[in-house]
């Protein structure tokens, strides 16, 4: 019996955040409840039961807007000082 491949790819996003380079992959899976989703290397993923948002997801994600920065900074400032 052959293997049935079962995810298939649907964009690459290259692009930085906290600092560092990252690559966000989306994957469609149709044997998943939510088949469409993404996941990073930095670790974070997230998942969609339609492709209508994983590509906005993916980008903003990989090129955060300067309000994302803004929180990302004041998070990273909190957990300094909580230390």
């Amino acid at each position: 019996m052959k293997d049935e491949k079962t995810q298939f790819w649907v964009g690459t996003y290259h692009g930085r955040h906290d600092g560092t380079q990252v690559t966000v992959t989306a994957t469609r899976d149709d044997t998943r409840p939510e088949p469409y989703a993404w996941a990073c290397t930095c670790g974070a993923s997230q998942s969609f039961p339609t492709q209508y948002g994983l590509d906005r997801s993916a980008w903003r994600h990989t090129h955060p807007t300067r309000w994302d920065q803004l929180r990302q900074w004041v998070a990273k400032l909190l957990r300094i000082r909580t230390r």
